[in-house]
């Protein structure tokens, strides 16, 4: 995943919104009434709000956005669940530092009563949040730890994301509460991960596990992802479909890079593993369209693949 500022989420997010009509165009004699997105027993994902370009969207824009997209599995951050909750604003009189530390007060104290509600939006307007992306969990306290797994599985997940550390004792770390939850991690990987750093991550806890980003990995392993998904499938929690070319080329349209997502996904079905195919927007928008209309094509893609 790559680290927009919060101008540019912003920003990009003023594409995305006004195209509702043209998306249900799109999809909608694919879905009719409530979203599916699970085909030939894979299910199709998205990560939000990440995927809007729009970090400070609220749960109910997210779901209006996913009903309109016909999607039904969710990689969700915690920031609009945590703004549900109450989380405090950021206050830009303080420090980075500071702001840090009445947010992890703040953890310490929050009543995870109301996550029910938050969930119980999603499950009834047919969302499965799957995958929860906790930024940061492997500096937090321990007890913003044990927090953010209590706040994963409140909301239905099966699986902690977050990125991966190059830092023995921060995996191992992490992972120690992974086992104490049994509750997996997936950490993932950018163009400079390696399998190697995973495999590292996989020796040091049973519930460590991998976010295969399907394009980082092509980019900056110059080579499939297909040999190491197969041998370790059971420690891989969900892949990100997205399309890049080899020697860190960019991100572009599905279809026009060097990444077999479709092979993948085909991978996927037809050996009825338990692995999210989450679409992770990253490549520009082109003249003309939206990101609303790009989704609901990227979704298409998947669609046929599978089909």
């Amino acid at each position: 995943m790559s680290a927009y500022t919060r101008r540019e989420f912003t920003k990009l997010a003023l594409s995305g919104v006004a195209a509702l009509s043209t998306t249900k165009a799109l999809h909608a004699a694919e879905v009719p009434g409530r979203p599916n997105s699970k085909v030939a027993g894979v299910q199709i994902g998205l990560n939000v709000p990440y995927s809007f370009a729009n970090p400070l969207m609220s749960g109910d824009d997210i779901i209006k956005n996913c009903v309109a997209l016909g999607v039904s599995g969710l990689e969700l951050r915690t920031q609009p669940v945590e703004a549900f909750l109450g989380r405090p604003e950021f206050d830009a009189t303080k420090t980075k530092p500071q702001n840090a530390e009445a947010l992890a007060a703040w953890r310490k104290t929050v009543s995870l009563d109301r996550v029910k509600d938050f969930r119980a939006k999603f499950e009834s307007a047919g969302l499965l949040i799957e995958v929860v992306k906790v930024d940061g969990i492997c500096t937090m306290s321990e007890g913003e730890i044990d927090y953010a797994f209590a706040l994963a599985k409140a909301l239905g997940g099966r699986a902690i994301s977050t990125e991966i550390s190059h830092k023995e004792e921060e995996l191992k770390r992490v992972g120690s509460f992974a086992d104490k939850h049994q509750f997996f991690v997936g950490y993932h990987g950018h163009s400079s991960t390696k399998p190697e750093h995973w495999e590292a991550a996989f020796a040091l806890a049973k519930f460590n596990g991998a976010n295969v980003d399907l394009g980082h990995f092509v980019a900056g392993n110059n080579t499939s992802p297909v040999p190491f998904i197969t041998q370790y499938h059971e420690r891989v929690t969900h892949v990100h479909v997205k399309d890049r070319k080899f020697k860190n080329g960019p991100a572009v349209p599905y279809g026009e890079g060097d990444t077999p997502n479709a092979e993948v996904l085909k991978l996927i079905r037809d050996k009825k593993w338990n692995i999210q195919a989450t679409i992770e927007f990253e490549y520009k928008v082109p003249a003309g369209s939206d990101r609303m209309t790009e989704l609901a094509r990227a979704i298409k893609y998947c669609r046929d693949a599978l089909a």
